[in-house]
């Protein structure tokens, strides 16, 4: 433990109107018994180091919630997080409510087990990677029930107290406390969690290079709380962005332009068998329906590939596909062809010029193909590849094992040198931007942490190979146009610097019935963390599959990109444009969806009765989605009774409730006038409801159905006027479509409410009265209003998608 210092026992230098101190001596204190408090703290090498760049201090505020140990016990405010803490186990303060956990041991090791404490009392919520590529969440409330491989833990702290071990008894909604332990890097280490049968929880440390040791891990656990678990989280990011220092926020990265324009991947239309013939008639099929793609990926079949190990007449090796590596950074022969017609280059331009796509991206994986690069190519020799075998952590195969690498452990990957992997993404990079295309999605981003011997360890090797990565795309794609994908590791989250754009769970699989639900839950839950730095990828999916209304409208409110893989010819134009306007763009969310602060300790996906809703933001409104994701698959590696394991679905009615209280962050975008009440647009009963912050409607869903709600909140104008746009009635992210809004009085007797925004079809607002007159860019237009629910609308002409709408009372 570390001895507490009062302020009189150690000089603090004050350096004028910055505020900033630093501590001359190198020792080690509690900073919860100082009576001033630190909003932010910047950086400190190493725990007993000097504290160097606290920002002005304010002694307004309170530091009671800085973690502490007591009597073996771990203490946030005065609430017990874990108990039988051992006496190794150290904690560093960083900032007036956070806090490093570390440990020491008496001998050094690549891979260190840290009793952290005993996890007994507390409903958790963490993230883990259920197999080497993918995170999933998990619930529970005793240390056994944290998986291996987690890389996130929630706890919504009892309210009993620490010192009294009374209990509350005021609300549990407003007095519940959130505390965040997120296992971090510690330099060249990479730290996890995972719980025991006797209910410790345990830090996992480990280098991924039997040769890199240590005996101490410091800074391997970052400890955070807060009585908002949406707040608490985005804060530890910015924390941890400044004192690490490893990885960008995704509020300081410029992100794609793809993400708001609707697309089209190959991969569930044509798989491996992807040509240059396919992706043309898919564009006119698309063309044909009125509703043409902006952006394209040509996924995975394009590449110059060789397999040593299929033979001719021999039967096929399970996996042995993953075995295939990359001869060429030139494209295959299919996209040679015999004619101009079919190049690469010569599709790139053509289809751009016909069907109107602003960008083109191609697939490859970060080693280049699955099984790495081809050592005896010709073309690859320049980057001195060998052939590496995978060495999985203990971690990877105490979950699901992945073919994928148990295939790549037998054969080997064809790995480039980290000091020459720069110059091969500025090849391939480079020769893909003189042909047209314009970014790429890089995929099985994970394998690199099974490569760390030799090399520095596993969070040297993926930095470097990151850092390269990013390098070349800004340089020959001029933006981060980039994807990530198959990348749920620590090592690549915190070392991701311009990445804007990655994957956020396991595929959309069309003929896999019970991942469907599973989909939708992992994508939302995993964005409470990974929607930190990058923005959700939500993947693709079908819009004429019998899932896809429940797809569709998940990816409206998710802030991602929304893009399909239909087969030629084999769409719903319904669907698709309730996401997509007439000139291919999409109404996108502000930020990552996620979960509800109701839903975030609730199993909605197999506990029988909890629905699923997931909250987001537009510039003026909110939006809440609400999914019956029971009764459809389980959880992988969750047991289940003998009755429900079954493969297909067991269709169960549930009624949960939505209020506008759900959306977070509610009052940011409803300004100066709100008045408290929201007006609640249902997208699929298309009701209008009146509702106060806490009132409630009540919503009944089938398995695997689901309702949009569009939460607008009334201002009051002036002569009294209660006013709250919709926005676009038959799109699933109605209020997406609105960007400003503004009022004013002509004279005493006449207001004029005005939006602009992106408006098409029929147009939706709450008006408490109704106007006299309704102007459409300067034309005078009809409209029809309903005095019982206050729904006011508007029927756009085609036309120009930019407008402004003009209402005077």
């Amino acid at each position: 433990m570390y001895k507490a210092y009062t302020l009189k026992n150690f000089p603090i230098q004050l350096l004028g109107s910055t505020d900033f101190f630093r501590v001359r001596q190198n020792f080690n204190f509690q900073l919860h018994f100082l009576p001033f408090a630190f909003p932010r703290f910047v950086s400190r090498p190493k725990f007993g180091a000097k504290f160097t760049g606290f920002s002005s201090f304010s002694s307004k505020m309170t530091i009671t919630t800085l973690p502490s140990i007591k009597d073996g016990r771990l203490i946030v405010g005065d609430k017990v997080v874990l108990t039988a803490v051992p006496g190794n186990v150290i904690v560093s303060p960083v900032s007036h409510r956070s806090a490093f956990i570390g440990a020491t041991s008496s001998t050094s090791s690549s891979r260190h087990l840290f009793s952290v404490g005993v996890l007994e009392r507390h409903e958790f919520l963490c993230l883990y990677r259920f197999k080497m590529w993918w995170m999933i969440p998990r619930l529970g409330k005793l240390g056994s029930e944290v998986p291996v491989e987690t890389q996130m833990l929630l706890l919504k702290v009892a309210e009993e107290s620490a010192l009294t071990d009374e209990s509350s008894t005021d609300s549990e909604n407003e007095r519940s406390l959130y505390v965040l332990i997120l296992p971090v890097l510690d330099g060249v280490f990479r730290a996890t969690l995972q719980g025991t049968s006797e209910n410790e929880l345990q830090l996992c440390v480990e280098s991924g290079d039997v040769n890199l040791k240590t005996s101490e891990a410091m800074e391997a656990v970052f400890i955070n709380s807060g009585d908002n678990p949406f707040e608490v989280i985005t804060d530890s990011m910015k924390v941890l962005e400044k004192v690490k220092g490893t990885f960008s926020r995704i509020d300081n990265k410029k992100t794609p332009s793809h993400l708001d324009l609707f697309g089209w991947c190959t991969w569930d239309a044509f798989y491996h068998d992807v040509n240059p013939q396919g992706i043309k008639e898919g564009l006119q099929s698309f063309s044909a329906g009125g509703v043409s793609p902006k952006f394209l990926i040509i996924d995975d079949g394009w590449q110059e590939t060789v397999n040593e190990y299929c033979k001719e007449g021999e039967p096929d090796i399970e996996g042995i596909q993953f075995a295939t590596r990359l001869a060429d950074i030139k494209e295959n022969k299919k996209f040679r062809g015999s004619g101009s017609d079919d190049s690469l280059q010569e599709l790139v331009h053509s289809i751009k010029e016909r069907y109107g796509l602003k960008y083109v991206y191609v697939w490859h994986a970060l080693a280049g193909y699955w099984g790495g690069v081809l050592p005896s190519s010709e073309s690859m020799k320049k980057y001195n590849p060998k052939i590496e075998y995978p060495i999985q952590s203990p971690g990877n195969v105490g979950n699901l094992r992945d073919i994928v690498v148990d295939v790549l452990e037998k054969y080997g990957l064809g790995v480039i040198n980290p000091e020459k992997i720069y110059e091969f993404y500025n090849d391939l990079h480079g020769y893909l931007a003189s042909i047209g295309v314009d970014g790429v999605k890089v995929d099985v981003q994970n394998i690199m942490e099974t490569l760390g011997t030799g090399y520095g360890g596993r969070v040297t090797i993926t930095r470097q190979y990151q850092e390269a990565l990013e390098q070349s795309v800004v340089r020959n794609f001029k933006e981060t146009n980039l994807i990530c994908c198959m990348s749920h590791n620590s090592d690549s989250i915190y070392s991701s610097k311009k990445s804007a754009v990655a994957r956020v769970s396991e595929d959309f699989m069309p003929r896999e019935p019970t991942f469907q639900t599973l989909h939708i839950a992992a994508v939302s839950f995993n964005s409470l963390l990974l929607g930190e730095i990058v923005v959700p990828d939500w993947d693709m999916f079908q819009s004429k599959h019998e899932t896809a209304e429940f797809h569709g409208a998940a990816r409206a409110l998710g802030g991602c990109a929304v893009y399909v893989s239909d087969k030629p010819g084999n769409h719903d134009f319904k669907i698709l444009r309730k996401l997509v306007l007439p000139d291919g763009s999409v109404l996108r969310a502000r930020h990552a969806g996620r979960p509800t602060r109701d839903c975030l300790f609730r199993d909605t996906v197999m506990d029988g009765k909890s629905v699923l809703k997931i909250w987001n933001l537009n510039k003026l409104t909110g939006i809440i989605g609400v999914f019956n994701c029971q009764g459809a698959g389980h959880w992988p590696l969750m047991k289940v009774a003998k009755s429900e394991e079954t493969s297909t679905c067991t269709k169960l009615s549930l009624t949960g409730s939505v209020c506008p209280n759900d959306v977070e962050f509610l009052e940011d975008v409803a300004g100066e006038n709100w008045d408290g009440d929201s007006a609640v647009y249902a997208f699929n009963s298309g009701s209008l409801s009146k509702l106060k912050r806490k009132e409630s409607l009540q919503v009944g869903l089938r398995t695997l159905e689901c309702e949009i709600y569009t939460i607008s909140p009334i201002r009051v104008f002036s002569n009294d006027i209660h006013f709250a746009p919709i926005g676009l009635l038959e799109m699933y992210n109605s209020g997406g479509a609105i960007e400003t809004l503004s009022h004013s009085m002509d004279d005493l007797s006449q207001c004029t409410v005005k939006m602009t925004g992106r408006f098409c079809g029929r147009f939706g607002a709450y008006s408490s009265t109704q106007p006299r007159r309704c102007i459409v860019d300067m034309n005078e237009v009809e409209f029809t209003y309903e005095s019982g629910s206050g729904l006011l609308t508007v029927k756009l002409e085609d036309g120009s998608i930019s407008r402004e709408i003009e209402l005077v009372y």
